[in-house]
């Protein structure tokens, strides 16, 4: 195998599946990519086993073949390489030739036959729009578990639900201190899976959220009992989903209530930021106290000191004072594009809740902490 290819194309490809290929070194042949050619362009293939991906390339064949090799030395070697056409051979024993100008590697390699096969989805395929399915993702990867014993929180559960013949694309993801839900409007979605609902692994989700910000402006998913896949113009996706039961989600989320402040976000955040800099490391514990169109926020460390703010709010229902953590908040907040948000708090001991002002497409329920 022999081909030509401008640096910065095979560069890009590179450094989308940096994420993805195994580091651990397990199975050495999951620490390398697999180069192979198709007519006028190159697929380069990753996996993990759980994730995978096929980037398409432009290139020069000059002959028909594949290869594999480290994906994490192939990068190396790209980013130090001047911007030219680099030159890479196959040779004897599975070692690679890389040329640029007057530069020259061999590099070992391993037996392309050892690279795992993907998976064939043969569901009918979805359209969606790239953008909707990247907000979709902001608004709640953000409060995945990270909790490894927790599995079945450790990732978004993704499903399709119809409303009054409306229908809705839904994300939801929690810790267990903290909820996100994000729905979008669609077209009718039909897959048995995706009615029933599953959940996505976090890893391949960050890594799929790379792609869409490379890809193009509708993306087609297929999804299977254990898999879903996605195709773009140039990259093709695959994970394997999470075998578990995500917990029933709509017990957590209160009923609205009359009991709600409008709040402009980003003063919001603003005070956030500083209160909380004097707040536990560990907690970020701050304490609300609401009352007549004021929220006073303070914190207090025996260790640092205290800091409080008072922010003007619209806000004219009982007087409540509450604990949160202040990290929490200021997550949701800055995955919120609005002017202002809606916070909901019904007593000093029931969660919170933070609303767009403007539609229901996003909610995040917030847990309250003793202070």
């Amino acid at each position: 195998m022999e081909l030509n290819i401008e640096k910065n194309e095979l560069l890009n490809a590179m450094y989308k599946i940096q994420g993805i290929v195994d580091k651990k070194h397990t199975i050495p042949i999951l620490s390398n990519v697999l180069i192979k050619t198709v007519e006028e362009q190159i697929i380069i293939e990753a996996t993990d086993l759980e994730i995978g991906v096929q980037i398409f390339c432009k290139c020069d064949v000059v002959s028909v073949g594949d290869l594999s090799i480290s994906a994490k030395k192939l990068f190396e070697i790209l980013k130090e390489l001047p911007d030219d056409i680099i030159n890479i051979k196959s040779k004897d024993n599975h070692w690679v030739e890389m040329r640029c100008g007057k530069t020259l590697f061999n590099i070992v390699g391993l037996p392309t036959d050892d690279f795992p096969k993907f998976n064939e989805i043969s569901s009918d395929k979805i359209e969606l729009k790239t953008d909707l399915l990247a907000d979709l993702i902001d608004k709640t990867i953000y409060s995945v578990s990270n909790d490894e014993t927790k599995y079945n929180l450790n990732g978004i559960f993704v499903v399709s639900e119809t409303v009054d013949n409306n229908n809705f694309l839904k994300f939801v993801s929690t810790d267990g201190h903290r909820l996100s839900l994000c729905k979008k409007l669609t077209k009718l979605l039909d897959n048995h899976f995706l009615e029933q609902g599953f959940i996505l692994p976090k890893k391949g989700i960050l890594e799929l959220r790379k792609i869409l910000d490379h890809g193009s402006e509708v993306i087609y998913v297929k999804i299977d009992k254990n898999y879903l896949s996605i195709n773009t113009d140039k990259t093709y996706f695959i994970m394997r989903m999470i075998d578990g039961e995500f917990p029933e989600y709509k017990k957590v989320i209160p009923e609205k209530t009359a009991n709600y402040a409008t709040i402009n976000r980003h003063d919001f955040l603003q005070v956030l930021k500083r209160i909380s800099v004097i707040a536990n490391d560990k907690s970020k514990g701050v304490k609300f106290s609401l009352k007549a169109n004021n929220l006073n926020i303070v914190s207090s460390n025996p260790d640092l000191g205290d800091a409080n703010e008072d922010l003007l709010i619209d806000y004219n229902g009982n007087q409540i004072d509450i604990g949160f953590n202040a990290k929490y908040i200021i997550d949701i907040l800055n995955h919120i594009d609005e002017e202002k948000i809606k916070f909901y708090i019904k007593d000093n001991i029931s969660p919170g809740m933070i609303t767009q002002n403007s539609n229901d497409e996003f909610l995040a329920v917030i847990m309250p902490m003793r202070l």
